[in-house]
Parts: C-alpha cells; structure tokens; sequence
C-alpha cells in the first residue's frame, strides 16, 4: 500500500508553501477562448454595385416624393394664401370669379364617398376570391385564373371608364331605381329626382373593378402563407374546410386584407379618367348617392387643368396638394397596421 498524498494535502502544502496558490477557473466566466468572434464578410464587386442600386433606387423614391410635395406646395402657395383655411371649408368652386371663391370640401366629400362604395364592393370580392384561388380551385385551374385576375390590373382606365359609360350603367340605372324605390326612407338610398345616371354609385362600382386586382393579389398571396401546419391541424381535429379557412387562414390574414384594401384605397382616391368619363360634376355635399351628380379631386383636375391659369392653375395644385397629403397619409397608416399583424410581421407594403 503506497502512501501517496491525497488531495486535500496538497491543496494544504500549497497554501502553506511561498508559492501562488492554485487557481480553479470559474466555469461561468468566459475564457479567451470563448470570446465571440467578429466574422467579416468580404463583398465582391457585384455585392457591392448591387447593394448601392438598391440603396439608391430606395433614396430616389424618397427624393422623388419630396420633390413632388415640394413643387406642388410651390404651385399651390398663391391660392392657398389667397383662400386660407376656407380652402378646406367651402365647396363653391369659382377661382376665376368675382370675387373669387373656391374649395375642396364638397370635392374631397365625393371623393371619399367613391372611394368608400368602390371598397365595399372590391374587399368582399377580394376575399372570395383570394379563398377560392388558394384552397378551392384546381391545382390545374390556379395559374390560368390568377393571371386572369391579375391581366384585369393592366386594362387602361380609359376603357373601363367607356365601358362602363356605355355597357354597365345602363344595367346600373334600373338597379338603382328599383333600391331607391325599395327604401325610400333611407337618406343615402332617396332620390328626390328619377335620375339615376352619372352618380357616385355608378363611378364606385367602375372603380371597385379597378380596385379589385391589386386587392385581390395582396390578399391572395398572405392566405397562400397561412402555416401549413396550423391548416393541416385543424383539418386533423374534423374541421371542415370553411371551418379551417374561419380559424387559421383568415386571421392570418387579417393583415393583409387591411394592407390590400388600404392599397385599393389610395387607387381608388386617385383614378381619374374612368370617374371624369362617368360623373356629372357638381360642388354641393349631399347623401344620396344614386342620384345623378359626383365629383373627385383627380377628375376636377383632369377636367379644370387645359382651361386654367393664373389663381385657378395654383387652385387646382392646391387640391392636388390635399390628395396627395390624403393617399400618403392613408398609406403610411396602411403600412403601420399590417407590421403590427401577424401575417404583415417584418412586411412593408
């Protein structure tokens, strides 16, 4: 039997003996050998030529947005200090009067109203749609659908204006009556006049075929990123289809059905040709909306600009100024809902 030393002898000697006593490293404390690392990536010459056309394309949407702003507050300035706030007041529109009297109230009110009925009609539209292409249609049938519904996106304005000047609101006018007759007690429905054409029913309904491509695709490619897994689970537990679409995929999806509305909205604000071919242009604020007579800020534009000058070109830059304002603000609130939702998380639109 040797008689070696345990360890406690030798801790003991150690401590006893001139020498530094011995260290015991704490496990928790990082060595120099556990220090992080910086790893530096080396960018190639197309890394780097990529990287500034990108950062430049972004800075030049920037930039261009601010130059817009810039030119038409500087064309706008004469009749902004000319009118004041009774600018956003008045809804007489007579800049080449005596005096002069003008005002976007009553043309931002029928903007808006367009705009509104265009949404009501697109977003439910949308939706179906977008449920169809992504859990109810063919898989041969998907594509050849999509692109259809995408092609609807590159027909001009000016034909869906003539089109539904001359095709849908004949068919719309009888509609029109017929509801107006059915609930004459409810103020926007009431028409005091039987005339039907050129309202802001029909210039909403020609928008929202307008508006329902670019809503439809939004919303079509965030229910096509519901979780595959959260899909096949609840189909697991005996849902139906519908059921599974209610629970998993349209709550997903609720931000992007408020990203491709909010995107169909400021479409909507600014079409132009289509409601300039379709109103009869008036200047007073009133709730029925299938009687005859609308207006728009883009469509008084189109159809004020080749005759204007002087206070009346600055008024009419003055109007665009307040669209412009009214479609980067709906945007920007746009982009501020989907980030907070589930399926806009790290999305910007």
């Amino acid at each position: 039997m040797t008689n070696e030393p345990s360890d406690l002898e030798v801790l003991a000697k150690s401590f006893a003996s001139d020498k530094a006593p011995i260290s015991f490293s704490n496990p928790t404390e990082p060595s120099q050998e556990d220090e992080a690392r910086t790893v530096g990536a080396t960018r190639t010459r197309a890394d780097r030529w990529y990287r500034a056309v990108t950062t430049g394309a972004g800075l030049l949407t920037l930039i261009l947005l601010v130059f817009i702003g810039t030119f038409l507050f500087i064309r706008s300035s004469e009749a902004l200090d000319f009118a004041g706030w009774s600018f956003f007041t008045k809804t007489q529109w007579q800049p080449q009067g005596t005096p002069p009297q003008f005002g976007i109230l009553a043309v931002m009110y029928w903007t808006i109203i367009i705009a509104f009925i265009s949404l009501l009609i697109a977003i439910p539209l949308a939706i179906a749609i977008a449920m169809f292409l992504t859990d109810f249609a063919p898989r041969a049938l998907r594509k050849p659908l999509m692109a259809l519904v995408d092609l609807l996106a590159a027909i001009p304005s000016l034909i869906y204006g003539l089109w539904g000047l001359f095709v849908l609101q004949p068919l719309l006018v009888p509609f029109a009556g017929a509801v107006s007759r059915t609930f004459p007690g409810v103020p926007i429905l009431r028409v005091d006049s039987p005339t039907y054409t050129s309202s802001a029913f029909v210039a909403g309904v020609i928008v929202s075929l307008m508006v329902l491509p670019i809503t439809a695709s939004v919303v079509r490619e965030v229910f096509s990123q519901a979780p595959p897994g959260e899909r096949e689970a609840a189909l697991a537990l005996g849902s139906t289809r519908w059921d599974m679409i209610r629970t998993v995929v349209l709550p997903f999806g609720r931000g992007g059905i408020i990203g491709g509305s909010m995107l169909g909205l400021g479409r909507a604000l600014g079409e132009t040709i289509a409601v300039a071919l379709i109103i009869s242009p008036i200047f007073t604020i009133s709730p029925q909306v299938l009687k005859t007579g609308a207006n728009s800020v883009a469509a008084l534009i189109a159809l004020k600009f080749g005759e204007a000058s002087g206070l009346s070109l600055s008024a009419l830059m003055a109007a665009g100024l307040a669209l412009f304002i009214l479609t980067l603000a709906v945007n920007f609130l746009a982009s501020i809902v989907v980030s907070r939702s589930r399926s806009g998380a790290g999305v910007d639109i």
